[in-house]
């Protein structure tokens, strides 16, 4: 019997990662699937008739042992993989997509589903229950139970193709990140480079038995690279090697695998009867449809258009007159905006990193967390992780009770993705009248430590830790009946509000007041910084507006549309941005083939979700201005109607429960400083 296919004998019932070896995941998923095959066979023969009870509800608890074993391990293939998890995801994900399948179009599991939905207006269902029902009924519908057998055949070898597909384009993905270094042993080619950059580089280049400094396309060295190097040719070597990911004609090229998965997912939608990928996801979603997104971006665009060209064409300027710069290329755009935002606002990142150091930071997020919601975190060490970098927590409320366990994992290392993602080792839902808390984890890519600094963060990674923080309160904070509407189990285009609501205290002194101290010198950041913070906040939001958009509209190109006729990836994307292009184009660079939160993550025909719920967040977060950052009213609020319900009722339900209204976009368009 597999340790992953029964309750676990540790704390909490946390994974026991440290006994978990490689070869126990495949046969514990086929245990898994078994496990929750017998559990729906359960279900369909159960010879009384179907009530919400013995079929709806039998099905939410269904799979619990194949969830959580999933959850481990996909988590692990995304922040903690090797060539062997690699290897196992291929196998695995297309059993996966199977059994899933065989549930969604088993006819008579859909008939009992049926069954009680039809008698939905006479059940008397909480409103919890009514969404249960309403989305299990859904996901049978949606992914066609209604359909002939021929084309539920179809669906099937799409699903296990694409779930094939997007596995393999994450993998290209990375090993192109990884098979890049910029090897420098020229000490004047680091001539601007910040000194935590430049000792990160050394230390590489060591481990390595290198001379010299080793730069990579991780985040942590990528970005301060192109933002401070002087060498300009250097500066556009990294730039053209990052936006040449999958698109460069060898073993890892991902340019066929994006055309074959926009045209599956339109093969999909065509097969349930919707005339586009984006008009199936879309459905369910607040923007309700393609038009609507097009019409929200264009009316943004509109918008941030001016001020973007503005903002340009100062940028424009300043280069030339700074250097003489005649065209501004894409590797120049992030070192003269941080040489014009410093010039602007006398701010540099380098001023401000040692004001944010990564452990004062992380405190910060709690005593956040404690003054909005009254809950402590307490670092804990009997608790198994799967990296000793990780931290663990245990989260209490003021009763002194379990909210969650929490994980955290920030420093970039081989085998872990790039970017800052949350997720959850297991979701909290009841049952039998027991209360089952979360496992929640967040995971950057911060700036690691070195022999004479702590790790010291910029400040968009300080946000980036907030950000990613507010999701795990939405996972922690999460209080209901059951796992699949519990926690971030939202609509895409809601589930940003409580990860972007939280980035906003970073710009409060009263909040900064908790965290923001130097780590030599142990004084508060001075005030005038902070004002500088506040102050250069709406720096260049036309343009990183603008940049935003062309993500959402690209998205839609790929997937609101019929992809048949697109040959060129690179002529589809000139198409797609021609409206919001700033820069010349550089032909080396392709955007799609590294576009992960699309063609790997959920992102697809959802990237718009991220403006969406800016304009929910700047309106919430003008709520909680109006009453103080940390009303306790406020937050209550936020809690009991957002944090807390989950994906229980309709997010513009549950918004205006917190808010009193719809949310109005001119608070966004104030805080960007667009009107």
């Amino acid at each position: 019997m597999s340790i992953l296919t029964h309750h676990f004998n540790t704390k909490y019932n946390t994974a026991p990662f440290s006994k978990i070896k490689n070869e126990d995941f495949l046969p514990a998923f086929q245990k898994g699937i078994e496990l929750a095959k017998a559990e729906i066979d359960a279900i369909v023969r159960n010879p009384t008739k179907p009530t919400f009870e013995n079929t709806i509800e039998a099905l939410a608890f269904s799979g619990d042992v194949l969830d959580r074993i999933s959850s481990i391990f996909f988590n692990l293939n995304s922040a903690e993989t090797n060539d062997e998890i690699q290897k196992i995801a291929q196998e695995v994900s297309p059993l996966l997509s199977e059994f899933g399948n065989d549930v969604r179009l088993n006819p008579d599991l859909f008939a009992r589903v049926k069954t009680v939905y039809e008698q939905r207006e006479k059940l008397n269902l909480n409103p919890e229950q009514t969404t249960l029902l309403d989305k299990k009924y859904k996901s049978f519908s949606r992914n066609g139970a209604n359909l002939p057998d021929d084309k539920k055949d179809q669906l099937r070898e799409i699903d296990k193709e694409l779930s094939k597909l997007s596995l393999q384009f994450g993998e290209n993905v990375l090993a192109e990140t990884q098979a890049y270094q910029l090897h420098i042993t020229n000490e004047s080619d680091l001539a601007g480079l910040p000194e935590g950059t430049i000792e990160a580089a050394h230390s590489l280049a060591k481990s390595q038995e290198k001379e010299g400094w080793i730069f990579t396309l991780d985040y942590p060295s990528y970005v301060p690279f192109v933002t401070y190097a002087n060498n300009r040719k250097l500066r556009k070597k990294m730039a053209i090697a990052f936006g040449a990911k999958g698109f460069q004609n060898n073993e890892f090229d991902n340019q066929e695998i994006v055309l074959k998965i926009a045209k599956l997912r339109f093969d999909r939608a065509q097969v349930l009867g919707y005339a586009s990928h984006a008009h199936f996801v879309l459905e369910e979603r607040m923007a309700e449809s393609p038009e609507k997104v097009k019409t929200f971006s264009n009316d943004l665009l509109e918008k941030a258009k001016p001020a973007a060209l503005k903002e340009f064409a100062q940028l424009t300027d300043f280069a030339k007159e700074l250097d003489g710069i005649e065209q501004l290329e894409k590797w120049d755009g992030a070192y003269y905006s941080e040489k014009l935002k410093q010039q602007l606002f006398n701010l540099d990142d380098e001023i401000l990193k040692p004001y944010f150091q990564l452990e004062k930071v992380l405190d910060g997020a709690f005593a956040v967390a404690q003054k909005l919601y009254g809950i402590t975190f307490e670092e804990i060490f009997e608790v198994d992780k799967y990296h000793e970098e990780v931290k663990t927590y245990e989260v209490k409320d003021e009763e002194d009770q379990l909210v969650a366990v929490f994980y955290a994992d920030f420093f970039p290392r081989k085998g872990k993705r790039n970017g800052a993602w949350m997720t959850s080792f297991k979701s909290q839902y009841i049952k039998k009248e027991i209360n089952e808390r979360p496992h929640i984890s967040i995971v950057c890519n911060f700036t690691k430590p070195t022999e004479t600094k702590p790790s010291l963060l910029t400040f968009n990674e300080v946000t980036t830790l907030f950000h990613e923080f507010g999701h795990a309160l939405h996972g922690m904070l999460a209080n209901t009946t059951y796992p699949s509407l519990s926690g971030t189990s939202v609509y895409w285009d809601f589930v940003e509000l409580p990860s972007q609501i939280l980035e906003n205290w970073c710009y409060e002194p009263e909040a900064l007041a908790l965290f923001a101290y130097h780590y030599q010198t142990g004084e508060m950041i001075p005030m005038e910084l902070v004002h500088k913070i506040k102050e250069s906040a709406s720096f260049q939001e036309g343009m990183a507006t603008m940049r935003q958009l062309s993500f959402g509209l690209l998205d839609m190109g790929w997937h609101a549309q019929d992809p048949s006729n697109i040959k060129d990836i690179k002529a589809f994307e000139t198409e797609q941005f021609a409206a919001t292009q700033l820069y010349p184009d550089v032909k080396e660079n392709a955007m799609s083939t590294s576009f992960s939160h699309i063609f790997q993550g959920g992102y697809s025909s959802g990237y718009y979700s991220y403006k969406w719920a800016e304009v929910l967040d700047a309106d919430a977060f003008e709520y909680f201005q109006e009453k103080g950052i940390f009303n306790k009213e406020v937050a209550t609020k936020f809690k009991e109607n957002v944090l807390s319900k989950g994906g229980t009722e309709h997010p513009m339900i549950l918004y205006k429960r917190f808010r009193g209204q719809e949310p109005k976009p001119e608070a966004l368009l104030r805080r960007a400083g667009l009107v």
